[in-house]
C-alpha cells in the first residue's frame, strides 16, 4: 500500500514538473518576448524605443547610442539593421490614412486626430533602400500588443506619435549627442542604400536570404 502511494506521489510530482516546464517554455517563446530579445541582440543594446506586432511577428527598435534601427519579421527569423543615415521617414497610419508624417528634409506633418475609435493603427518606416524601401507593422489591430494588454486605440496612436517624435529628433540632431567627457565624433559618410546587418551584428539568420533560419533563443 505504501509503495503504491509513493508511486502516485512521484507521478503527481512528475506531472507537475512537466506542466511547469511547459508553462515556462510557452512564456519564454511567446512572440513578443522573443522579438524583444532578438531586437536587443541585433542592436547589441536595449532599444530606447521599440514597437512590437505579435500578430504579424514583426518588430522595430531604435538605438540612439549605436545610431541604428532594426526591423524584424517572420517572428524574428528575418530582419535588417540600418544606420540612421538610411532612415528617410516615418508615417503613422490610422484606418488607412496617413495621420502624421516626418520625412528627411521636409516639415513635420503633425497628428490630425487621436483615433480613439480606430480599427487599425500602423507605423510605417521608410528607408533609402531600393530592395526594402519600407517596413510596416500594426500598433493596433486584431492581435496587437495593446489590445492584448486591454488598452485602447488611443494608446497605440500615442506610441506611434512618440515614434515619429524620435525619428524627427534623429533628423534634427543626428540621433545622439556626444557625452560630456567624450569629444564629438564626426558624422559617418552617408550611404546610398541600406545594408543587411553586418556579419558580426547578425542574429543567427541563414546567410541565404531566401531561406532564413529562426534564431535560437
Amino acid at each position: 500500500m505504501a509503495e503504491a502511494v509513493r508511486s502516485l506521489i512521484l507521478l503527481a510530482l512528475a506531472a507537475a514538473a512537466l506542466t511547469a516546464a511547459a508553462a515556462l517554455a510557452a512564456w519564454w517563446f511567446e512572440t513578443s518576448r522573443r522579438l524583444r530579445r532578438i531586437l536587443k541582440r541585433v542592436l547589441k543594446a536595449r532599444p530606447e524605443a521599440e514597437a512590437v506586432d505579435p500578430g504579424q511577428g514583426r518588430a522595430a527598435g531604435l538605438d540612439f547610442e549605436g545610431r541604428s534601427v532594426a526591423v524584424l519579421w517572420d517572428k524574428g527569423g528575418s530582419g535588417l539593421v540600418y544606420s540612421f543615415d538610411e532612415l528617410d521617414g516615418a508615417e503613422l497610419i490610422v484606418d488607412g490614412h496617413v495621420a502624421a508624417r516626418v520625412a528627411r528634409g521636409e516639415p513635420r506633418r503633425p497628428l490630425d486626430a487621436m483615433g480613439r475609435n480606430a480599427e487599425l493603427v500602423a507605423l510605417r518606416l521608410i528607408f533609402a533602400d531600393a530592395r526594402f524601401p519600407e517596413f510596416e507593422l500594426d500598433l493596433w489591430g486584431d492581435q496587437s500588443a495593446y489590445r492584448a494588454k486591454g488598452e485602447t486605440p488611443a494608446d497605440a496612436v500615442r506610441q506611434g506619435r512618440r515614434w515619429l517624435a524620435h525619428v524627427d529628433a534623429v533628423f534634427r540632431t543626428g540621433g545622439t549627442r556626444a557625452r560630456p567627457e567624450e569629444p564629438q565624433s564626426p558624422p559617418p559618410a552617408p550611404r546610398a542604400v541600406a545594408r543587411p546587418a553586418a556579419k558580426e551584428d547578425r542574429p543567427p539568420w541563414d546567410e541565404d536570404d531566401d531561406q532564413p533560419m529562426l534564431p535560437l533563443d
